[in-house]
């Protein structure tokens, strides 16, 4: 891929990431539910709830005429029994808006939006990271596509500014890899996580 990545591209990245989520949510056995993670703030059910329920309001936000999501914040939101069923029908719901050329106008969450295209690479890389947390903190394989990752490389720095990471925000401080380090491996050091957790 040359050059910066279109919606298309981010689309079809974003695709592949949410069908192996699925997979990963299918596969969490109810006795890890308590386990911890490496998102620090979250169990593995919290970190269910998390991923569900933005999910939900991203492709919810996407599908409407109006690029307005349902909600600004998760507060009193738990994953329904079915999760990976819920991951699975709010991907397709996405995927269709995106389709349909949605990625293309700003998404709103409350009062506050964002280019479409620009939540499109931040919800990619959110995506990628937290798979990483669920599968690692129970037991799964997890290994998104290169060319997503180094996409996702090339984003995240314009958002980790000062106002958002370090001791006490909502990102860990960086995590020293070598710089040939593996794509996941430098993708989660940089948002915050020790790639040889647990």
């Amino acid at each position: 891929m040359s050059g910066a990545p279109t919606v298309a591209d981010t689309r079809g990245h974003l695709h592949t990431v949410l069908a192996d989520l699925a997979g990963v949510v299918d596969g969490v056995d109810d006795a890890r539910r308590d386990a911890p993670t490496p998102c620090t703030q979250y169990d593995v059910a919290a970190l269910l709830d998390h991923v569900v329920g933005w999910l939900e309001t991203f492709s919810a936000g996407y599908a409407d005429p109006e690029g307005r999501a349902p909600r600004a914040d998760l507060t009193g939101y738990r994953a329904p029994d079915d999760a990976a069923a819920a991951v699975r029908a709010a991907a397709t719901t996405l995927d269709a808006a995106l389709a349909a050329g949605a990625g293309s106008r700003p998404l709103a969450l409350g009062e506050a939006s964002m280019p479409g295209e620009m939540a499109l690479s931040m919800i990619l890389w959110e995506y990628q990271v937290h798979g990483w947390d669920l599968a690692i903190a129970t037991g799964q394989p997890w290994s998104p596509p290169v060319e997503g990752l180094e996409a996702s490389l090339a984003f995240a720095p314009m958002m980790l500014t000062a106002d958002y990471q370090g001791e006490g925000k909502p990102f860990a401080p960086r995590v020293p890899v070598a710089d040939d380090a593996p794509a996941l491996d430098r993708l989660v050091a940089l948002s915050g996580r020790d790639p040889r957790w647990g």
